[in-house]
């Protein structure tokens, strides 16, 4: 890993949704008043969860969800584990090797054991620990995560659990190839043993589940907002900072250092996806994360980021000149841009389409091209605006929904861009200027509220924002 002499000196710097029940103006600041972190969800809270989605299913019916994967890296070294967002969203748990299974109604089984949900997990092990961290186990299973049956994973293996008796078995796999691992119990075996039990079954549904999970998903509660508030206020943070410290001659690498050191600094603990530092030519490459070009006065940036923080991320976008102005013809398409955006916005209504803020940018975009001569059709749109406008946001940062009707509590991006890649079909000074604009909005009953609010987006307060003192140095 490269480190310039000026990265040094950073690292020592200084579900029923009500109106009436929700406050929007959640605090955002983390009170500390231990040595870890005491803001994370409750246990209450996944527990809501699963009964929602024990009223959502079917009678008679049962449903698995398995967790994420290991992923492996290269050699012996795996990539820091993340949970599957479903698995998480109605455990709460954060380790490998597990499963949990949702009745319907309270089930009876041997040893007067009566339950509606039985979690399986990794067993307690004080040599493994000593390595890997700690475990839950059983009992913080049932009083930190509020379960109310756990198991270790090996269990699921001869558990008596009659599947043939469900009317409907309801499944989310994981969403990868699983491998075989030395431990007993592990994902694979759950797997395995779980196909072999219902291989026969003619009441396997593989699409239900995922349906109930996004609808329930798709409208964020008050702890869920409080949480994401908290990853926008830190991506924000982030790009104020790096349009104070922005100059030509740094790389998109130093550009990507300074907003993921804003991240950890401020409690993230991940990035929600690889960031999208684009400069120049890149910004017309709208997933592009290689992040090594040198930028130059000429060139503008795009970044596109967002902090993850406690498993909700945020995703704000903002295009920046690295000159600290931007040129005429820069000024024309990111106002165009701005005005798409805004008209995205004000069509985040309860009631109007999913694609409503999409359908409102490009009518803007569309008209905007054909008077600047950049297009002649109207449907060439699509040359220079691929992408959709909006997406959802919360455990994931393509979060799950079902993209009907924006309803209260839903929480989706707008962001329209432009992109005219050298040797477009228009005049030549259009040519790598590419500008995407990104907000994270919360539909409220009085109208869209823009959470990300907090980093400037005009032209004029970039500008001004960029004239200020950084804390970076190069």
């Amino acid at each position: 890993m490269m480190m310039k002499n000026w990265v040094l000196f950073l690292l020592f710097s200084p579900f029923s949704f009500c109106a009436q029940e929700v406050n929007y103006h959640l605090p955002i600041e983390q009170n500390i008043t231990n040595e870890y972190d005491n803001d994370l969800l409750d246990a209450s809270f996944f527990a809501k969860n699963r009964q929602a989605l024990r009223d959502s299913m079917p009678n008679n019916s049962v449903a698995v969800i398995f967790s994420n994967p290991i992923r492996n890296r290269s050699n012996d070294i795996n990539y820091e584990y993340h949970q599957d967002p479903n698995f998480y969203y109605l455990t709460g748990l954060r380790e490998p090797h597990a499963a949990i299974i949702i009745y319907k109604e309270e089930q009876e089984f041997k040893g007067n054991l009566k339950t509606n949900e039985i979690l399986f997990l990794q067993k307690k092990d004080k040599k493994n620990e000593v390595w890997a961290g700690k475990r839950i186990g059983i009992i913080g299973a049932k009083e930190e995560l509020g379960l109310a049956t756990a198991m270790e994973n090996e269990s699921f293996l001869m558990f008596d659990n009659e599947y043939s008796k469900f009317d409907k078995v309801l499944i989310f796999e994981p969403r990868e190839d699983v491998t075989n691992t030395p431990e007993k119990g592990d994902l694979y075996g759950l797997l395995q043993s779980f196909k072999l039990k219902t291989q026969d079954l003619t009441t396997i549904d593989l699409h239900k589940l995922p349906h109930i999970l996004a609808s329930l998903r798709q409208i964020k509660t008050e702890e869920e907002i409080r949480l994401l508030r908290k990853a926008i206020y830190i991506t924000c943070e982030a790009q104020i900072e790096l349009m104070k410290a922005l100059k030509p001659n740094m790389t998109e690498y130093q550009s990507e250092a300074i907003v993921e050191y804003i991240f950890k600094k401020n409690g993230a603990e991940y990035t929600g996806f690889p960031s999208i530092m684009g400069g120049g030519e890149n910004t017309c490459i709208i997933h592009y994360n290689t992040n090594r070009k040198k930028l130059t006065e000429k060139n503008l940036l795009i970044s596109d980021i967002g902090a993850e923080y406690h498993s909700y991320t945020a995703d704000v976008t903002r295009t920046l000149p690295v000159s600290g102005k931007f040129s005429e013809e820069e000024k024309l398409i990111y106002s165009l841009v701005l005005k798409a955006q805004q008209a995205g916005i004000d069509s985040c209504k309860v009631g109007n389409k999913f694609w409503a803020p999409h359908d409102a940018a490009t009518r803007v975009i569309a008209e905007g091209l054909l008077k600047l001569g950049i297009i002649k059709k109207r449907y060439h749109v699509q040359k220079y605006f691929m992408h959709g406008t909006s997406h959802y946001l919360g455990l994931d940062v393509h979060d799950a929904g079902l993209n009907n009707e924006l309803e209260l509590g839903n929480v989706i991006t707008v962001e329209p861009g432009i992109y005219i890649p050298e040797g477009s079909d228009c005049d030549p000074k259009w040519w790598n200027i590419g500008i995407r604009i990104e907000d994270d909005i919360l539909i409220t009953p009085l109208g869209p509220e823009i959470l990300s609010e907090k980093a400037p987006r005009t032209i004029e307060e970039i500008e001004a924002m960029m004239k200020e003192e950084s804390n970076f140095h190069n």
